[in-house]
């Protein structure tokens, strides 16, 4: 699989229940790397009156296949020095001195967060949303942190070497990072890795990225699936978005019939398709609606 060699083919696992069969599929798509989809479905849930069995199939196979897309984003890295937050009882005795009077409530949070790296240090300005984020991701100083520019998200790196030595409680899994050299600002190139599936959902349903919460998915058409390919084949061909082939396990393969076996064979063929693991618990038996035995 690693050489490729393997695109086009199907694996077909048989043995009796309990004998691994399921285990040996997911530890294949472990093998192939943490971003790798792997998605599991039995043979009867492919008949279903919501959908066609053809409709159902392509779906299971855009869930295994992951698209790696490349961004790049301005982020702020560095190591936290201080972070200095007013409260709103503080802020309310400050604009009230001058008055002699003090007023109660009314006042947004607003504080500083001082920022380094081994050749600059610089002091931010905080509202309330990136004091809450702050909050939320426990960041003290001697934090390492970034922070993305367009969306204001904080994450959280590790802690700085420089302070490893100090007598904080620490647990077993702090991670400690170097101190980030140059400027505070750069640029950093993001990875996200979506399914096929997901990218038709969010673009075949008014609700957009809302619709993969929802649950029911119901029919996609396939102009909006063409459509989808050619944009990531745009995609690929600039280099900013690579294919992640998945593994699909299909269980109790003795229920499909003739025409899915005919759907699987053709879909197998794309260069896109993931690798297809069957599994039954069967020996030699009939093809469901004929009179073949495989």
């Amino acid at each position: 699989m690693f050489e490729k060699k393997i695109g086009g083919r199907a694996i077909l696992l048989a043995g009796k229940p309990g004998t691994g069969k399921t285990a040996i599929a997911m530890g294949l798509a472990q093998e192939l790397g943490e971003d790798t989809p792997f998605t599991t479905i039995s043979g009867s849930e492919v008949f279903s009156l919501e959908m066609s069995k053809t409709e159902a199939l392509t779906q299971a196979f855009r869930r295994s296949i992951g698209v790696r897309i490349l961004e790049e984003t301005e982020v702020i890295e560095g190591e936290v020095v201080e972070i200095q937050i007013d409260t709103a009882v503080t802020a309310a005795e400050k604009s009230g001195g001058a008055s002699g009077s003090s007023s109660k409530g009314g006042f947004e949070k607003t504080g500083r967060l001082t920022l380094c790296t081994t050749e600059m240090e610089t002091v931010y300005d905080l509202g309330t949303k990136m004091i809450e984020a702050l909050t939320k991701e426990k960041v003290t100083a001697g934090d390492v942190i970034t922070i993305d520019k367009a969306s204001g998200k904080i994450s959280k790196l590790g802690r700085s070497f420089s302070r490893s030595r100090d007598y904080d409680a620490m647990g077993a899994q702090t991670r400690f990072v170097q101190c980030p050299e140059g400027e505070l600002q750069k640029r950093k190139e993001i990875v996200h890795t979506v399914s096929l599936h997901e990218i038709d959902v969010i673009n075949s349903r008014q609700q957009g990225f809302l619709a993969l919460f929802a649950g029911d998915t119901g029919e996609i058409k396939s102009e909006v699936r063409d459509q989808i390919d050619a944009k990531v084949a745009e995609w690929r061909e600039e280099g900013r978005a690579t294919i992640v082939p998945g593994v699909l396990f299909i269980d109790e393969v003795h229920m499909l019939d003739i025409e899915c076996f005919s759907f699987l064979n053709r879909a197998l063929e794309s260069d896109m398709a993931p690798v297809l693991v069957i599994a039954t618990n069967r020996g030699i038996s009939k093809i469901r609606g004929t009179e073949y035995k495989s």
